[in-house]
């Protein structure tokens, strides 16, 4: 079956975050079911969250980062491969998801570059228990994004996707258009040192990440619209059916 997951929060785990503690006790207040956390490991969040049964999920971009969450006594693992939006890692789902099985027990969760219903087909396939789809549900009618970001999703393919660090500290990707829009040479964007990750303001340019330099992940190709979140719901489920058809008459 098609997994939907119920609402979540997303949290940046990170010294420059200064929004963070604040927002955890509106989490913890409210009791938030799933919370999704990022950067260093979230001890004190997975004890927050479990003091009312929430559970957390950790975005993690290797194996390494993955046994540090696990430690931490997280739910579950997102594993951000290469091509995610945003924030992304280097590694293949391939490698990466085969890997953290070996020793991981709890939910894990892929992504980068799922566009569609046979990548959501395709990640089941690997062993995920879910697929994990973000950019391509900037492009419906509920996001709350500028239209002017959905249209460039519309109109970009794979190529348009530029992988940097100079935004906040740590490499994510970024439509292209977006880049030259605020006038900077796409092509060639300077490497930002590790060391000026910044959370709090936005980002280290004037230019600020995610307000003027818009994320996607590689897998935007297939968008050609924007449709209501129901009706791409609707459609996913579609590819999702068609793609098992087709693997099992392989």
């Amino acid at each position: 079956m098609l997994k939907v997951a119920p609402f979540a929060v997303n949290q940046i785990c990170h010294a420059s975050n200064n929004r963070l503690m604040e927002d955890m006790a509106t989490c913890v207040e409210h009791e938030v079911p799933i919370i999704i956390t990022s950067l260093r490991p979230p001890a004190e969040l997975v004890e927050a969250a479990h003091s009312y049964g929430g559970l957390v999920y950790h975005d993690v971009i290797n194996v390494k980062h993955a046994k540090k969450a696990a430690e931490q006594g997280v739910d579950g693992l997102i594993l951000v491969c290469a091509g995610a939006g945003g924030h992304a890692g280097a590694l293949s789902p391939f490698a990466l998801l085969r890997e953290v099985k070996e020793w991981f027990d709890g939910t894990v969760i892929l992504s980068g570059s799922i566009g569609d219903g046979y990548s959501v087909a395709s990640a089941l396939a690997l062993g995920a228990d879910f697929a994990y789809m973000g950019t391509r549900f900037i492009a419906t009618q509920e996001a709350n994004a500028d239209q002017g970001y959905k249209q460039m999703l519309i109109e970009s393919a794979a190529d348009d996707i530029v992988l940097s660090s100079l935004f906040t500290g740590i490499s994510g990707n970024y439509l292209k258009p977006s880049i030259v829009k605020e006038g900077m040479d796409a092509d060639n964007l300077p490497e930002a040192d590790k060391s000026t990750m910044n959370f709090g303001s936005g980002g280290n340019t004037d230019a600020k990440a995610w307000k003027d330099i818009w994320g996607s992940g590689q897998g935007i190709g297939g968008i050609k619209d924007d449709p209501s979140v129901a009706d791409l719901v609707t459609r996913l489920k579609a590819e999702f059916i068609e793609a098992k058809n087709e693997f099992n008459q392989k």
